[in-house]
């Protein structure tokens, strides 16, 4: 009180702190404009004993809540989700009503793959509670029982045939199909593998061969079925795995060379392999012959030019292109919504991949090499299924009997697929988690 009498009573809009000038901000606050320190234009209001804010104490925004998991990832799953089920029933509907087997409901493919879209969230929800370490553990015991299932399906009188390929198992009210679980399996073991065969990956011996062995054994289930499609995405699944992993480049220069003879003498070994080869190099030297379900989708592609000729329009879907709701489903899209339908659908799959890859080098930075790996792989896998699938679809690659992931018809793709996006939430939950501090 005493000093405040001897140098006059002073507002708090005219108090500075040592060393501060009238025009200078302080020191630190950059890119922020100081009040004038001159007295405010109005009186302290009654009752607040004369005492005014800090001219730099403002107050800011409570900062949003951050999110648990990639928000923009699950608005892209659940947009292929929608889409294939839009897509199968307009590409099935035609063939439903006109079936004895479906009892001529017109609906029959859409109630069915809209239980199995329910079945995969389902499941996929318990998966996403799994957490990613549990994974680790029982990989290669799930590796064994997906290895057990194909083994399982070739059995005559256990594994179903469907248009010459024995690749289902019955199980009463659905048919399981083991391939389908392999992927998400290889994915899983492939990763640990890696994990623990860090050390020696630049030994060939100790790294690669053991891998090399397991992986021609689950290709010579594979093609018993037969099953290349399978066998080629989880070969692109293993070998990317391993490369992301580390291993050794001189060995990878040396299977790339290696792996066109392999596919050559798989080809040249099976007349109806050289049959698809044939019929896709030329499909119209035997359109009603080997190039006829090729040559029905390029008509699909041709028809539906830029803008398509609108949802439920498509003319292909009638009798003419076979599978038009699982292998060819693409070529109905591109029908009905044109080039529009196909860069969507193509660009959905590509922000799955890079927000894939995204998560991985996340879990990578924070040393969780198993995560970063499975991330990784799932988008290696999801990536590559579609790209095959769009390629077959477009003719620039022979017909391969794959779906089209999250889209086309099918129980056991669309549940496996529901599942590996489940785990790839969860290693994005437990990498914000962890860098947050916040236990798994």
């Amino acid at each position: 009180m005493a000093s405040l009498a001897r140098h006059g009573s002073r507002d708090a809009g005219d108090w500075q702190p040592k060393g501060w000038t009238k025009s200078s901000p302080p020191a630190g606050l950059r890119g922020v404009c100081p009040r004038p320190f001159s007295a405010p234009a109005a009186s302290a209001p009654k009752g607040s004993r004369g005492l005014h804010p800090h001219p730099f104490a403002v107050k800011t925004r409570t900062p949003p809540p951050q999110a648990q998991f990639d928000e923009l990832l699950v608005w892209v799953l659940i947009a292929l989700l929608a889409l294939g089920l839009v897509m199968v029933y307009s590409s099935s509907i035609a063939t439903a009503e006109a079936n004895k087997f479906t009892a001529y409901q017109p609906t029959y493919y859409l109630l069915r793959h809209g239980v199995f879209i329910l079945a995969g969230l389902f499941i996929g929800l318990f998966a996403f509670q799994v957490p990613v370490q549990i994974w680790q553990t029982y990989a290669p015991y799930l590796f064994v029982f997906g290895a057990a299932l194909l083994v399982l399906v070739l059995i005559p009188g256990v594994g179903r045939e469907v248009n010459g390929s024995r690749r289902w198992l019955s199980l009463f009210v659905i048919n399981l199909q083991p391939s389908e679980l392999m992927k998400l399996f290889v994915v899983l073991y492939a990763a640990d593998y890696t994990v623990r065969k860090g050390k020696v990956g630049h030994l060939f011996r100790k790294a690669f061969v053991p891998m090399l062995a397991v992986m021609v054994m689950i290709g010579a289930l594979l093609l018993q079925e037969p099953d290349m499609g399978a066998l080629v995405v989880i070969c692109i699944i293993a070998l990317s795995t391993l490369w992301l992993g580390g291993f050794n480049l001189k060995v990878f220069i040396a299977l790339l060379l290696a792996l066109p003879l392999a596919l050559g003498a798989l080809i040249s070994s099976s007349p109806y392999r050289m049959h698809r080869i044939i019929g896709f190099m030329d499909p119209w030297s035997d359109p009603y012959g080997k190039g006829y379900q090729l040559s029905h989708a390029l008509i699909a592609f041709g028809r539906g030019e830029w803008l398509g000729v609108g949802l439920g329009g498509s003319v292909e879907k009638l009798f003419y292109l076979p599978e038009a709701h699982t292998d060819f489903l693409m070529a109905v899209i591109a029908e009905e919504l044109g080039l529009v339908g196909v860069a969507a659908v193509i660009m959905l799959f590509a922000l799955l991949v890079v927000r894939a890859f995204r998560i991985g080098r996340h879990a990578a930075f924070l040393e969780r090499n198993f995560s970063a790996l499975v991330a990784q792989g799932i988008g290696v896998w999801i990536g590559a299924q579609a790209l095959i699938n769009i390629g077959v679809n477009m003719g620039v690659l022979p017909t391969k009997g794959l779906t089209l992931p999250f889209l086309s018809f099918g129980g056991s793709g669309i549940v496996v697929n529901c599942v590996a996006a489940a785990v790839l939430l969860r290693v994005d939950y437990e990498n914000r988690r962890i860098a947050r501090g916040l236990p798994v």
